[in-house]
């Protein structure tokens, strides 16, 4: 990053900045007024994370450089930066919006591999879960009934976890499974001691495992 240059992000390949602006904008689909907080992580890459506004944390990870290495920006703002890339790859994230991020974002490492499962029965139970939620839903949007209730059990030796509706949501919702995938497509479960996180091909989503609503809201 070039001297004038004292705040931004940097993502020289134009297929990273895609990718980036792709997320964004499936976040502001959800959200209109999103912030996105970007963290730069080792190896020359950032995190950029996002509140679905289901109580589950989203990340996409790109290469890229980043200064500082810890920011946060509007999400309408960061893909018009996306959009308007010079040459070099520099992204103006706009407006500082530090102030704004109000979630707790899960460490980088200390998850635990639990299990894989197939992409398609993800999407098949995002499916019968919007089948519920158009039926359901009042001008808040789904119940928490719908959200909280676990669709899918999870299990290795003596670790086993239910994931939430609304995680199938978020997943499908941030566009990180294909809405069509192949029988080989899986998503990865993982768990810390307070984190669920899956991580699938587009990018991960965390949901804390207590407390969320203090957390996440």
């Amino acid at each position: 990053m070039s001297g004038g240059q004292e705040r931004g992000l940097v993502i020289s390949d134009v297929a990273g900045r895609n990718d980036l602006a792709a997320f964004v904008e499936h976040a502001l689909r959800l959200d209109e007024a999103a912030v996105v907080r970007l963290r730069a992580r080792s190896g020359g890459l950032v995190a950029a994370w996002v509140a679905t506004g289901l109580d589950v944390l989203a990340v996409r990870v790109v290469s890229g450089q980043l200064k500082p290495d810890d920011l946060s920006c509007g999400a309408d703002e960061l893909v018009r930066g996306l959009r308007a890339a010079d040459a070099s790859g520099y992204v103006d994230p706009g407006y500082p919006m530090d102030s704004a991020w109000r979630s707790g974002i899960p460490p980088d490492t200390g998850f635990t591999h639990l299990d894989d499962v197939p992409a398609a029965v993800l999407i098949n139970l995002a499916q019968r879960g919007s089948g519920l939620a158009k039926e359901h839903s009042s001008a808040h949007g789904p119940p928490a009934s719908l959200l909280d209730q676990d669709v899918l059990q999870v299990s290795s030796g003596d670790d086993a976890i239910g994931v939430p509706m609304r995680c199938v949501f978020a997943l499908t919702a941030m566009g990180f499974v294909p809405d069509s995938p192949t029988a080989e497509e899986i998503v990865r479960v993982r768990l810390s001691s307070t984190w669920l996180r899956i991580d699938a091909r587009f990018g991960s989503v965390y949901r804390r495992r207590a407390d969320s609503a203090l957390v996440l809201r």
